[in-house]
């Protein structure tokens, strides 16, 4: 799809937001979340980092591969850069509750049970994070979804000492997730601990416009996978609920795939970028206990960690055609900017300072965050480089006259 066309397409989908949000309202109403704000746990002050089961193995998880996962987060240096979150996703649970109603781990994979992966993940200093679903079964229909279980399944969650949900939107009863997604959120406000409340609501009632009084992160789009298509598609899609996003609830356009295999090196670091510059969770989908360097030296780059976990404002996309300049301000008038190359061909992109926000005539030090390197040269009105295709540069702009 045409980036030009796909904006358009944006923009008229903007004009019916009004609509929506009217439909938005209705059932906030009914549900109390038009009134306040329901949550109010004091997590999510940056995006979460840490790792997610589902990308890369999808249903074919156990205990052991958890437990070594948590062991590879650590023994890499990753839980120091902040990755600390351990989520199983899908397909934990028996299909069937017990006699008295109780989400039970599947005992063919998980037999120690998930207090007790739960207790070891806790000794390694890390979090551990659980999924659900906001209908009778979650999205493989392999375990039960949490629809009218809630308040039980929140108070199995933190006897467990689960630290993070993951709750999806599959095989519900029909009702707007603007009904169902804040009554869990009430029950994890009386579960008795702190959990972050991730929404995966798929984007389809544009959660960006009413997540934050309901969750710590919400989905502005559909699945991702592991293709640059897939990916640059749902970094645009993301981009135009940028300051919607704020500390305590964040846009999420779904896990990283950096690792996957998907993409060739110039797209993981794209990727990566996108997510970082735009404050999404970094999540990692790829399995951490057998990176090779080039995933490592990616996910590790810890100048474009501290861009995504610095002081918070939005980012702002100028386009022409495949040349995109991505900005966004940081702490002591600095600014980030990823010069990103869609097309097919090697491009020239320059970023002029009164496209990002930098007064005309500032004299500009321009520190690459990929090659680890502050360029000798000082830059005044614009920056320019020559970029791959499907590749980019990510420089911090710090004004030093």
């Amino acid at each position: 799809m045409e980036r030009r066309k796909f904006v358009c397409e944006m923009l008229l989908t903007l004009m019916t937001l009004f609509h929506i949000l009217l439909t938005c309202v209705d059932s906030a109403s009914a549900s109390g979340l038009g009134r306040r704000n329901l949550l109010a746990n004091g997590l999510g002050r940056t995006p979460p980092m840490g790792w997610n089961s589902w990308n890369h193995f999808s249903c074919q998880i156990d205990e052991k591969m958890i437990r070594e996962t948590a062991d590879a987060l650590v023994s890499t240096g990753l839980s120091k850069l902040g990755y600390t979150y351990v989520n199983i996703d899908d397909c934990w649970a028996e299909l069937i509750r017990d006699d008295k109603g109780n989400l039970v781990a599947k005992n063919s994979t998980f037999p120690s049970g998930i207090k007790a992966l739960a207790d070891y993940v806790h000794s390694k200093g890390l979090k551990i994070g659980i999924y659900s679903d906001a209908g009778y079964f979650t999205c493989s229909k392999k375990m039960p979804g949490s629809l009218n279980h809630e308040f039980q399944d929140a108070k199995t969650f933190a006897s467990w000492g689960i630290d993070y949900l993951k709750y999806d939107n599959c095989n519900n009863d029909g009702s707007k997730p603007t009904s169902r997604y804040p009554i869990m959120t009430r029950a994890l406000m009386k579960a008795g601990r702190p959990i972050f409340f991730s929404l995966c609501e798929w984007g389809d009632m544009h959660p960006a416009l009413w997540g934050a009084k309901v969750g710590n992160s919400w989905r502005t789009t559909g699945d991702i996978n592991d293709s640059w298509e897939s990916m640059i598609t749902r970094a645009d899609m993301n981009e135009v609920y940028a300051d919607l996003a704020r500390p305590g609830g964040w846009n999420d356009p779904d896990m990283l795939e950096v690792g996957n295999g998907g993409m060739t090196k110039d797209e993981y670091i794209v990727h990566f970028s996108l997510w970082a510059i735009s404050k999404a969770p970094l999540l990692l989908g790829c399995d951490i206990r057998n990176m090779t360097k080039e995933t490592k030296e990616i996910i590790t780059n810890e100048e474009v960690i501290a861009v995504n976990q610095g002081d918070y404002d939005d980012v702002e996309v100028r386009m022409e055609g495949d040349i995109e300049i991505w900005a966004g301000p940081l702490s002591g008038y600095r600014v980030a900017v990823v010069l990103l190359n869609r097309s097919p061909f090697r491009n020239s992109i320059t970023a002029n300072w009164d496209d990002i926000d930098i007064p005309t005539k500032t004299v500009v030090e321009a520190r690459d965050l990929w090659e680890h390197k502050t360029l000798k040269r000082k830059f005044v009105d614009k920056l320019t480089a020559t970029i791959d295709s499907h590749a980019c540069k990510m420089y911090v702009l710090k004004p030093i006259a």
